[in-house]
């Protein structure tokens, strides 16, 4: 959890309450407040399921949940003066969790998660969130590093779109490196932007690869700012990471997945760390596929050589406690 931003700093404060929270694109949303281009907002954030979920739910809370409310955003904000073509410039300064999360294997009609045809049971972790460690089974633990997973601008076209895919113009990214301290390059579809945020991680692994990561309530501190000089057809980003759970380089263990399909080979690669984890690290399935969602990294290792591409997925060693890591080849 990252420092707290100073009261004095902040131009505008927005609640998450059921006036300043929706969940569809639409340029057509009127808008909760509207900023300056330089000013500083605090926004709290509900959790991606609109609070359908608590910390004392269980996995048998799973399969009731609606869809409709997900994900809940909060906005739109509009920035005066940005206008079709300008860019977006949203400055990170503080991400703040409230003390718990979830992370959840949802199956039926939401059908999210890589391997979901081989999980079609929910599940559900309910994680305790302490300064910057989220407790697990067996001891384990997960370095937080809290994000908004959803920042982005209405869209051009007219009408209520999904949440749930990305688009040009941001959304439903999910790129775990926009961490306090980084800024995001958004490109302007609509006049005054209309800036929505939400779906906040505090912990995640690159891929997601459940659906959910660390799901949290959280609160959100960023200066918007207008770019006229600048011009983007699709988001970009700046940021320090952390590139790695506690951003130093550490000892990794990887599973490789090759086809000759992207999502076939990510398939494999994560199908193999669940086999590893359930099979030699002493957790159920579920539990390894969990933990996958919030602590392994897929990567593209190599995108060259047809027909066959590789990925491969990073568990990192120093989640386990130190009895139960594995030994590196010095030891």
């Amino acid at each position: 959890m990252s420092s707290e931003k100073r009261d004095d700093a902040v131009d505008h404060r927005i609640d998450a309450e059921d006036d300043t929270v929706h969940s569809a694109w639409d340029n057509g949303l009127e808008p909760v407040r509207t900023i300056e281009p330089g000013d500083v907002v605090r926004a709290s954030c509900r959790d991606a399921t609109n609070g359908q979920l608590d910390p004392d739910s269980t996995a048998a809370d799973v399969p009731d949940l609606d869809i409709d409310p997900v994900h809940a955003l909060t906005g739109p904000i509009a920035v005066d003066g940005a206008r079709p073509g300008d860019v977006l410039q949203v400055e990170l300064l503080d991400v703040e969790h409230e003390g718990w999360g979830y992370t959840a294997v949802l199956p039926g009609a939401m059908d999210l998660g890589i391997l979901a045809d081989e999980f079609p049971e929910p599940a559900l972790h309910v994680w305790d969130l302490d300064g910057d460690v989220g407790r697990f089974v067996n001891g384990i633990e997960v370095p937080l590093n809290p994000f908004p997973g959803i920042v982005g601008v209405a869209p051009a076209a007219d009408g209520a779109h999904s949440t749930f895919p990305p688009r040009s113009v941001g959304g439903n990214m999910d790129v775990k490196h926009l961490t306090a301290g980084s800024t995001l390059y958004l490109p302007v579809a609509v006049a005054d932007a209309l800036l929505s945020i939400g779906d906040c991680h505090a912990a995640q692994g690159d891929g997601e690869v459940c659906g959910t990561g660390i799901e949290a309530p959280m609160t959100v501190t960023f200066r918007v700012d207008v770019r006229s000089d600048l011009s983007i057809e699709q988001p970009q980003f700046e940021t320090a990471g952390p590139f790695t759970p506690t951003g130093r380089d550490e000892q990794m263990y990887g599973t490789t997945g090759i086809a000759d399909d992207m999502m076939e080979a990510a398939r494999l690669a994560v199908r193999h760390m669940v086999d590893h984890l359930h099979d030699e690290r002493g957790l159920r399935r579920s539990e390894a596929y969990i933990l996958c969602s919030a602590a392994v990294d897929l990567k593209i290792s190599e995108a060259v050589n047809a027909p066959n591409w590789v990925v491969s997925a990073y568990l990192p060693e120093r989640i386990f406690p130190q009895e139960r890591r594995r030994p590196t080849a010095s030891e």
